[in-house]
């Protein structure tokens, strides 16, 4: 069977993948994006937004130039390393921060070389302690988020599970963040929104399976016949397909928005927040099922009462298996029974003809007699005493 029919039958639910009995493939496969991204950071860095570092910004329109002929506006003017963005019809240049001198200077030369209004011309400074106080306020809103989310399904679940939610969720931020990190994108204001917004996507994947393991693992006994992790895994089936129908819809309209927005369009205004949306919603699907998951089942088969049921579990099926090998045992020695008994204790020949007792009259007992010590036998004389008989 291929694996296109095989991911097809996952889909349709006619078999259950063993996702719950891997967790090493997971984790290899998390820490191996984990490290990548974790480099990214300390690498490349996060190319902040003018929002957060400060800088000059300028904006107009000039339907006829090309971003080369902007970019050497701006640099006649005096900016050091511009960074030229369209937008649509607009162009928008960011530099460090000018002073006013040198923002007019900027401004008349790209009035000048692009036959660009001055009026038309927009000019904004923005000071890197506005970026400051946003960079705080985000830490802030992390923080809080975070301390809801624990609260909340230590209340509405266990700890066990928060645990596990709040794992997902630090692995998804640090797995979007170094994708912006090697990607080079601008991080904004807009980036910190989607980057909240992935939060509660991936969360709310996470809850819906909780809820479901839940319901499955809660008639578990000693006397049960299945493991806290084979019906987590059975719970998580039963839930994967709704995951990747709900995950598939949201990522296909905010994949448009990034790569045929941008690229069509124009539309850099929104590929910040779409970058992260659309990382995060991929990352955030699958650490809801193949990371969270495995490891609130590795923290709840610690408990006594599911190692117990495994105790149970493999002790019936040692039972089984001895059960199995005394019945063959039976059967092999069944089969070689058909063969004639030995003649007794006393080690006779076996293959001494004995009557049998059907033959003899009532009441006749036949004994075996066996011979010990010298045979007695008359002597036959000699051969001239046979023949003449002297």
């Amino acid at each position: 069977m291929g694996l296109r029919a095989v991911i097809s039958r996952i889909y349709r639910g006619e078999i259950s993948a063993d996702i719950v009995g891997k967790p090493k493939i997971w984790y290899s496969l998390s820490g191996a994006l984990l490290i990548l991204s974790i480099a990214g950071l300390l690498i490349q860095g996060l190319n902040f937004g003018v929002e957060f570092k400060g800088g000059s910004v300028f904006t107009f329109q000039a339907p006829r130039s090309s971003i080369e002929q902007v970019r050497g506006a701006a640099t006649d003017g005096g900016a050091h390393d511009p960074i030229v963005q369209k937008a649509g019809e607009d162009w928008r240049i960011t530099t460090q921060t000018l002073s006013s001198d040198q923002v007019t200077q900027v401004k008349a030369t790209i009035t000048k070389e692009l036959n660009v209004p001055a009026s038309k011309v927009s000019t904004q400074v923005v000071g890197a302690s506005w970026g400051g106080e946003i960079q705080k306020k985000a830490w802030q809103a992390l923080v809080v988020f975070m301390i809801l989310i624990i609260g909340y399904l230590s209340v509405a679940f266990e700890w066990r599970m928060a645990v596990a939610a709040v794992v997902a969720l630090v692995h998804d931020l640090i797995i979007t963040a170094g994708v912006y990190a090697w990607s080079g994108f601008e991080v904004t204001p807009a980036t910190l929104l989607g980057f909240l917004t992935i939060l509660g996507y991936s969360l709310y994947d996470a809850v819906v399976v909780f809820d479901m393991i839940k319901e499955v693992t809660k008639p578990l006994s000693p006397t049960s016949r299945t493991t806290y992790s084979e019906a987590a895994n059975q719970a998580l089936s039963s839930t994967l397909v709704r995951s990747l129908n709900t995950s598939l819809v949201a990522i296909l309209p905010v994949g448009a928005i990034l790569f045929i927005g941008t690229t069509l369009f124009g539309a850099g205004t929104l590929k910040d927040l779409s970058l992260a949306l659309f990382v995060g919603m991929i990352i955030g699907t699958y650490s809801s099922l193949c990371v969270a998951t495995p490891l609130l089942v590795q923290l709840k088969e610690r408990e006594p009462k599911y190692k117990q049921i495994r105790a149970n579990i493999a002790r019936r099926e040692q039972s089984a298996k001895r059960q199995a090998r005394s019945a063959k045992v039976k059967a092999a020695t069944g089969a070689s029974g058909d063969a004639p008994p030995d003649d007794g204790p006393d080690g006779g020949d076996p293959d001494d003809d004995e009557p049998a007792s059907e033959d003899l009259p009532s009441g006749v007992t036949v004994r075996k007699v066996v011979q010990t010590g010298q045979r007695q036998q008359p002597r036959r004389g000699s051969r001239q005493q046979r023949r003449g008989g002297k």
